[in-house]
């Protein structure tokens, strides 16, 4: 009996196979075209000027978009984009093991990478915008997130180019997540930034293989490829799913590091606050995660009488991250009645009286200062006891850090009597160039060493990094990268900031920032 039990629901189950087969090529393959969608995916897969155009002028949309910080600008390229095409070929391919197809597909994606990777480095190479911007820095740290955006937009691409609807969304799909990651791979040749370059990379290598992947899923649930045999259509499955999870795993360790790194920032923000007054603001909060211990920078307008120790805050820091922490903490103390210049204008106002002429100075003061650094006037602080004037800068477009000082300088040399202090937001120092087989500084190379002085201070950063500095200043035969670097590391020293050594950086010197000194 139970052996007959057995074969009536073996037989149930091979039925319900059956019908369950017969219902999927009835309704699901037998509406499709294949040939008509074969035929247009390999017509548009490979490589032609055409293409090379497209893509080109796709690319160079896109990294102006991303040096403008416009996101309209990055979708306008995104509309053009044709990379749709080989991916699509290339994922159809693996579907069908058609592997001249797939070579051509992967040829003509290969080519148009580097055609739109050369073609942004050159653009913004000759670009006087070279500062990273928000949507920039966001294509630099690939994530779970981006894994499932490209996911989501490869099986609505796949679907609509197979039941042939659609196609123009298609191309947006598919391009909101390749295009943009290569232009960043461009702007990181042409500003030396490895770290950008090189996570804008993972980003477009997760993308493309994700959505061809993704494409060939889709391909072999429309019955592209059915005539395959069930080992190779097994195999198949197995390699797409060890694939996803092979990249789903970094992919989430570095999402839940980003979720880790903004709990963290909100930590020490809110105790920051906590441990200051109402009154007081934190103008400036940066934690350099990648240093030994954590590194966190930050500046906080206070008043005198709510001054705080800085051991006491960050001992607090400490138990509140649960990691090792090292706090460089710039406090800006205002004199009792150096409140908000809007609140000393209400009382005015209230008092029906007329403002003093002082009062009017200050007022002024504050919206030159304001305008300047791109700021709303209530944001700058004035020290009237002191007659000192500070104001955190907006990020504005292609400012350099050097921009940033010329702004201070020129906003102190109208308050005459008064000190202006501009905290620029963080960014690359200015490069120091020498002239071939030259170890001497010019002019152009020594204000750029006082930029970056000036700019340490305004960071709260004890010591600069100069590439090629030895070890020793008494080296017996210095090379030419060694005497410059001498000769730079006496000029920071000068100015009163440490210089130590840095990774050699060639024939040019782009200092980089290092914090040497004990917490304040």
């Amino acid at each position: 009996m139970n052996d007959i039990a057995a074969a009536r629901s073996d037989l149930s189950n091979r039925l319900a196979r059956l019908a369950l087969y017969r219902w999927w090529r009835r309704s699901v393959v037998g509406r499709v075209d294949h040939e008509a969608v074969i035929e247009r995916i390999v017509e548009e897969s490979g490589w032609s000027p055409r293409y090379a155009f497209m893509t080109m002028m796709s690319a160079g949309i896109a990294v102006l978009g991303l040096l403008l910080s416009s996101p309209a600008v990055v979708i306008g390229a995104m509309l053009i984009s044709p990379l749709m095409n080989p991916i699509l070929g290339f994922g159809f391919s693996l579907a069908l093991f058609d592997f001249r197809e797939l070579r051509r597909s992967l040829k003509a994606l290969a080519l148009g990478a580097v055609a739109a990777v050369a073609f942004t480095a050159m653009i913004v190479t000759i670009s006087p915008l070279q500062a990273p911007t928000a949507e920039i820095v966001a294509r630099t740290r690939p994530n779970l997130f981006d894994l499932a955006v490209a996911l989501f937009a490869a099986l609505a691409g796949s679907f609509a180019i197979i039941r042939g609807r659609g196609e123009t969304i298609v191309g947006v799909a598919i391009a909101t997540a390749l295009m943009p990651p290569l232009a960043v791979v461009g702007y990181g040749i042409a500003t030396r930034n490895v770290p950008v370059g090189t996570g804008a990379f993972a980003l477009f290598i997760t993308n493309f293989v994700t959505i061809a992947l993704s494409a060939t899923a889709m391909a072999r649930f429309y019955g592209f490829g059915h005539h395959l045999s069930r080992r190779q259509s097994w195999m198949q499955t197995i390699v797409l799913l060890l694939v996803f999870v092979t990249m789903a795993i970094p992919l989430g360790i570095s999402l839940n590091r980003i979720g880790r790194e903004a709990v963290a920032v909100s930590q020490a923000r809110s105790l920051l606050t906590a441990r200051f007054s109402d009154e007081a603001r934190v103008t400036q909060l940066d934690l350099d995660f990648a240093a030994q211990p954590l590194v966190v920078r930050a500046v906080v307008i206070t008043p005198r009488g709510k001054m705080q120790k800085t051991p006491m805050i960050q001992a607090a820091l400490v138990q509140a991250l649960d990691r090792p922490v090292r706090l460089d903490l710039d406090q800006i103390l205002l004199e009792p009645g150096a409140g908000a210049l809007e609140a000393q204008r209400e009382e005015l106002r209230q008092a029906g009286e007329t403002p003093s002429p002082e009062t009017q100075r200050m007022t002024s003061l504050a919206k030159m200062i304001a305008l300047v650094t791109g700021v709303a006037a209530d944001d700058v602080t004035i020290d009237r006891d002191h007659r000192r004037a500070t104001a955190s800068a907006a990020a504005l477009p292609g400012a350099t850090v050097a921009t940033y000082r010329t702004l201070e300088a020129r906003a102190a040399a109208e308050t005459e009597g008064w000190s202006v202090v501009i905290l620029p937001p963080q960014g690359p120092l200015p490069e120091i160039a020498f002239a071939d087989n030259v170890d001497t500084l010019d002019d152009t190379a020594r204000a750029a060493v006082a930029t970056s002085v000036w700019a340490a201070r305004r960071w709260n950063i004890p010591a600069l990094g100069v590439p090629g500095l030895p070890e020793s200043d008494a080296t017996a035969t210095p090379s030419l990268t060694q005497r410059r670097a001498l000769a730079i590391a006496t000029l920071i020293r000068a100015q009163g900031v440490t210089a130590v050594p840095a990774p050699p950086a060639g024939q040019r010197f782009s200092l980089a920032t290092s914090v040497t000194a004990a917490a304040q």
